[in-house]
């Protein structure tokens, strides 16, 4: 049984009150727009391993480290991930690029800063995940980001992480994080 925790679009910001979750993840996941090397850092000093993509505003250090499209696997699951894939039914390039190399259980992308967990009937009922914008930069109006469990080749636990309202200061007491919507597959 793996635990990810699942954050895109942070834009260099890190807000601290993502911390008991990324202690207690066995995995941390980026769907880019780290917006540097220092959150990348940051994320990496919590001793668990990073899987990352680059995203359109990554540099080129960023994009030295990190692939545009990652494929992989976990817990016997086929898992892609890209920065800017678009959403089931209107998929962009690079994620329809992940879906001409085989079958996919997971998709994940970032970039729209749109949280959306949803099955996929015509590719296979895969699961798409778009963790949403886990920093304070753009037009969201919560900071978001997803929780998961996965085992025996299913995607297990997934819950909605609501970070705090975007432009609001964490507050003193991070144990205020809201774990809201839950789904199971």
């Amino acid at each position: 049984m793996r635990h990810i925790f699942l954050l895109s679009d942070t834009h260099g910001y890190f807000d601290e009150r993502l911390r008991p979750h990324l202690e207690t993840a066995d995995e941390l996941w980026h769907a880019g727009d780290f917006g540097g090397n220092g959150l990348a850092d940051r994320l990496e000093s919590f001793g668990k391993p990073l899987r990352g993509v680059y995203g359109n505003i990554d540099g080129a250090e960023l994009r030295r480290r990190f692939p545009r499209l990652l494929r992989f696997t976990c817990g016997g699951l086929t898992v892609g991930m890209t920065h800017i894939g678009g959403r089931p039914g209107r998929y962009q390039p690079d994620a329809r690029e992940l879906l001409r190399q085989g079958p996919l259980d997971l998709l994940i992308v970032g970039h729209s800063h749109i949280l959306t967990v949803q099955r996929d009937p015509a590719h296979g009922n895969l699961l798409f995940m778009n963790p949403g914008a886990a920093g304070k930069e753009g037009f969201h109006n919560m900071q978001t980001a997803l929780r998961f469990t996965i085992d025996e080749r299913r995607v297990r636990d997934v819950a909605v992480i609501e970070i705090g309202k975007r432009g609001t200061p964490a507050p003193d007491d991070s144990a205020t994080f809201s774990a809201g919507r839950g789904a199971t597959d």
